[in-house]
């Protein structure tokens, strides 16, 4: 869906939430193909088994990344990704595992240099089957101000 939000429309407070989304054997192989972290914390069984969690760990990168998808159901043609902020890994994420991600507007601010823009902080925190937090960062976007051209 393709709806126009300007700087303006962003609400303090307001929400979007996902569905839940099921991390899978395959999701970690492909993330680590993708990527080249093969780092054994992923990717041996065997090795997991002697350390504190005693199984496989999704990659960080790989439940930001779904995290993050899994809130993109609209597109806003106002807007653009500006960055990523305070990225944090709070638990880790297992094969079986299933996240929903949240977003709050958090903040709004003008844009320094342009100020045809401004920036709309958004708090995403993804959650496990639990309701335990296991990733939190803030998303940045720039975001288009109404009668800009």
């Amino acid at each position: 869906m393709i709806r126009s939000l300007f700087f303006e429309d962003y609400e303090f407070g307001s929400t979007r939430q996902s569905m839940g989304r099921t991390i899978t054997e395959t999701d970690i192989v492909m993330h680590a193909g993708q990527t080249g972290d093969f780092y054994p914390h992923h990717m041996d069984a065997e090795w997991c088994r002697t350390q504190d969690f005693k199984q496989r760990i999704a990659h960080g990168t790989l439940v930001f990344s779904i995290g993050v998808g899994m809130t993109a159901g609209e597109i806003n043609p106002e807007a653009m990704s500006y960055g990523y902020d305070r990225l944090r890994f709070i638990l880790p994420v297992f094969i079986g595992d299933t996240i929903t991600a949240k977003v709050t507007v958090k903040e709004k601010k003008d844009h320094h240099k342009r100020p045809e823009f401004g920036i709309v902080s958004e708090l995403l925190e993804v959650t496990n089957q639990h309701g335990k937090t296991v990733l939190a960062c803030e998303h940045l976007l720039l975001v288009k101000r109404k009668g800009a051209i």
